[in-house]
């Protein structure tokens, strides 16, 4: 004889249940689920149709006996979901950088080209957010299971202070401060230079000592063109930053600006890194016991400035629109 549809649900349900709880969860819902066909079919319902209504009101058997067992249906609840989501977002901010950077420089150690250095920066960056991503969830979706306790307790001194929108006064000048240092740096290096070299020594028993001239560490022949741009960017920054203090906040248009400006200056100054024209060849020649020519950028010194470079663009880009979502929650 074939089972009935009431009798199938509850064999569905309790078969995944301990065995000294099978018995009593079965007497419980064959109570339960006759009175909710029996009063149906008061009103004058068919009991099959009845019994269908019924078992489809309740549910799935499969999550009405993890609801029994207490066993949770989501891979990660809201216990856990905070300590999980904080805790995976810093290690994503460090992990991939350092595993990307370490890349970086041993693959340079190795005379290797730009193609295969940001190759192998670009796998191992994917590698590593996936490796961050899997294990961070592993660990806390066994903690889930296990029930075991993380220690975060949260409390209202981790109360965060308000945060500004990124128009106050400490913002602007700050920003109007860096440029201006910026400017000055690129005019003193082009016209004074930053470091003193021995141009020979001459007789002592004379009286006299070593002659000393200063190198400057970009190539002298970015100017007037290149330097000129880059003070033109600089002042196109300032601007944006008077824009931003005088209407009170970041706004979608002035994000878009600091994007356009931030693209710029990343693409000229690794287009200047990588063809060999961004150092000063005597500069090198001092510092590194050589001159520069277009072979020697997959250097260490080449990366290490890639990467400076990028990283400054990339967090200048994060930071304008998190702060233009910022000013348009307020």
């Amino acid at each position: 004889m074939a089972a009935t549809l009431t009798e199938r649900y509850i064999s569905a349900v309790t078969k995944s249940l301990a065995p000294e709880s099978q018995h009593d969860v079965r007497a419980e819902l064959e109570a339960s689920i006759g009175d909710a066909v029996e009063a149906r079919t008061d009103q004058g319902e068919a009991r099959e149709d009845a019994e269908r209504a019924v078992l489809t009101d309740i549910g799935d058997p499969a999550a009405l006996a993890a609801g029994y067992a207490d066993r949770p249906l989501h891979l990660i609840g809201p216990k856990y979901y905070l300590a999980w989501w904080r805790l995976l977002k810093l290690l994503l901010w460090i992990v991939p950088v350092t595993a990307m950077a370490g890349v970086a420089i041993a693959y340079a150690l190795q005379d290797s080209s730009v193609g295969e250095i940001i190759g192998q920066v670009v796998v191992v960056g994917i590698t590593s957010i996936l490796h961050v991503a899997f294990w961070t969830t592993l660990v806390f979706f066994i903690l889930e299971r296990t029930g075991a306790d993380t220690g975060v307790k949260w409390s209202v001194d981790s109360l965060p202070e308000p945060q500004e929108t990124g128009a106050g006064r400490g913002d602007f000048i700050a920003s109007l401060v860096f440029l201006g240092v910026m400017a000055a740096a690129l005019l003193w290096d082009r016209f004074i230079g930053f470091v003193l070299v021995a141009d020979g020594t001459v007789d002592i028993e004379a009286g006299l000592g070593s002659q000393t001239s200063a190198l400057s560490m970009l190539n002298p022949e970015l100017w007037p063109w290149w330097i000129g741009g880059a003070l033109v960017l600089m002042g196109v920054e300032a601007a944006l930053a008077i824009a931003i203090y005088a209407g009170r906040g970041w706004r979608p248009a002035l994000a878009v600006l600091n994007t356009g400006l931030a693209i710029v200056f990343a693409v000229g100054a690794l287009y200047l890194l990588f063809s060999g024209q961004l150092l000063n060849p005597a500069f090198l020649e001092f510092t590194l016991g050589r001159a520069d020519t277009p072979s020697d950028v997959g250097g260490v010194l080449a990366v290490i400035l890639a990467i400076v470079i990028v990283g400054v663009a990339v967090w200048d880009i994060i930071d304008g629109w998190r702060k233009t979502r910022r000013a348009q929650r307020v």
